[in-house]
């Protein structure tokens, strides 16, 4: 039989792969293509932090791959030209991939599959990211919805998601497909071994990255598996600690397509059935899963709506007064991790140092630079989509648009998080900021959230001095709120 020709892009696994499965149908010889092409992303190409974890786990597809005897054939430049280039050296006669929902990648392969098609190819794309395709969940007006209950309920009267394949039983490769990767050298462009896409950092700053992650299938499978095990029946309370283990960490598995939501919804379901219907566990369940169906909404939102990672989705907030910030003073210091505000800097020193932020401390430090330091959400998504491994246009626009209250199911711009507060209520302790801010360890934990309200005999004691060791808060936390609801007000008055 002619060969078919997997598309990988981000789908970086071989269990629950619709399209690899499909190429792979009456045992047909399969060549996995990797075409690297950031600029087809449009404003949104793959930030540094997300090129590092695309380079380690291609690195571990290849490995998984070559161990069933299959290379992994690797590509840079327009996507098009390389999956002809690879046809006419192999003659395969079938294109798969699965799909992907960013507006700018939706319009590529709509006029790549046309393409194809149109020289008599037999090309089709599969659901491999989602429990529900965008198009199948709708309102009763056939509108798409807006808050994400309604659009939870309305995906669990779905029928349950599929089973999730298992890897396919017999990959074969068509001889000389070897010879398809060469060297980057300036007169072929388009062959290109996985060094030479320039992926990882020249100047290494990925240590802490290292320390923390394993990209890749089996990263994500263990990953899964422990935080079923360990954390899953306090999930609903311990995700909102930043300093314990209480989330899945998931996410960039999530993203790369490592692990997909049909193998994480078995996976749940499996060990409810194994562990019986005890309180704890089912209640962790289902907040999990609904954190499944956040990621869900997002895809659907950003779908129905194309613009949505650069325009409000409230439009009446293109109008909303930011704050100036000459020289980016105030926009450097939060990125830093030097606002003088405990519980955002030790978010921010851990985004930088990690990749990854708790879900509950992006919320504050997110309401910190828009409402108190008054700065656009848009610069915030765009140092999120630069530092985080997770970085994912749909959720990294959702969460945002929500901390604005611009978005969809956004909160109340009036709802502005108190650092303060939040670091006392979640992080008691204080061992989170003790953790990221070590200047701020030898405090008592009562006034690690609040450096400045300590006595002066309290700070000598800590052997630490404010505007030395750690910043004074750069702005009033009380008087800067006042600032945003003023600034809220004028939106709200009538043109």
């Amino acid at each position: 039989m002619a060969p078919a020709l997997y598309w990988i892009r981000r789908d970086l696994r071989l269990a629950d792969n619709p399209a690899l499965s499909a190429a792979a149908q009456d045992g047909r010889p399969v060549i996995p293509v990797y075409i690297h092409a950031p600029d087809e992303a449009g404003a949104w190409a793959p930030g540094e932090a997300s090129n590092w974890w695309l380079h380690h786990s291609l690195e571990a597809l290849a490995s998984e791959l070559a161990a069933r005897g299959v290379p992994l054939v690797i590509r840079h430049g327009d996507s098009l030209a390389a999956l002809e280039s690879v046809i006419e050296a192999t003659g395969a006669e079938a294109v798969h991939w699965n799909r992907l929902y960013e507006p700018a990648l939706i319009r590529r392969d709509k006029g790549i599959k046309q393409q194809l098609r149109s020289r008599g190819l037999e090309v089709h794309s599969h659901n491999a990211a989602l429990l529900h395709e965008p198009w199948t969940v709708q309102t009763g007006t056939g509108g798409d919805y807006k808050a994400f209950t309604p659009f939870w309920r309305a995906c669990r009267r779905h029928p349950e998601p599929m089973a999730p394949l298992p890897i396919p039983g017999h990959l074969t490769a068509p001889a000389g497909i070897e010879g398809l990767n060469g060297a980057l050298e300036p007169s072929d462009k388009g062959n290109a071994p996985l060094t030479a896409l320039q992926l990882l950092p020249r100047i290494d700053w990925a240590g802490g990255l290292r320390e923390r992650w394993q990209p890749g299938e089996r990263g994500a499978a263990r990953r899964l598996e422990d935080f079923l095990e360990a954390a899953l029946a306090a999930y609903d309370e311990g995700r909102d600690l930043p300093a314990v283990a209480g989330t899945s960490r998931l996410s960039p598995h999530l993203h790369f397509g490592e692990i997909g939501p049909r193998q994480i919804w078995q996976a749940v379901q499996s060990t409810l059935a194994r562990h019986g219907a005890e309180d704890g566990l089912l209640h962790g369940a289902e907040a999990f899963l609904a954190e499944i169906g956040w990621r869900e909404f997002a895809h659907h939102v950003l779908y129905h709506h194309p613009d949505f990672p650069d325009a409000p989705l409230n439009p009446r907030f293109a109008d909303f007064p930011w704050q100036a910030d000459p020289g980016g003073r105030l926009l450097g210091a939060w990125q830093r991790g030097e606002t003088g505000i405990p519980l955002v800097d030790a978010g921010m020193r851990e985004l930088y140092a990690t990749g990854w932020m708790h879900n509950r401390v992006r919320m504050v430090v997110g309401s910190f630079l828009v409402k108190n330091l008054r700065l656009p959400w848009q610069d915030g998504e765009a140092w999120f989509w630069d530092t985080l491994v997770d970085a994912d246009l749909a959720s990294n626009s959702l969460g945002w648009q929500w901390v604005a209250g611009s978005g969809a199911d956004a909160a109340p711009y009036f709802r502005v998080f108190n650092p303060v507060r939040q670091g006392e209520r979640f992080d008691a302790s204080g061992d989170y900021v003790a953790r990221w801010i070590p200047a701020l360890a030898r405090l008592p934990a009562r006034h690690r959230h609040a450096p400045w309200q300590a006595p002066d005999g309290v700070l000598a004691d800590a052997g630490l001095t404010l505007g030395v060791d750690y910043p004074h808060p750069m702005v009033d936390l009380k008087a800067s709120r006042q600032a945003a609801l003023a600034a809220f007000e004028q939106i709200k008055k009538p043109s």
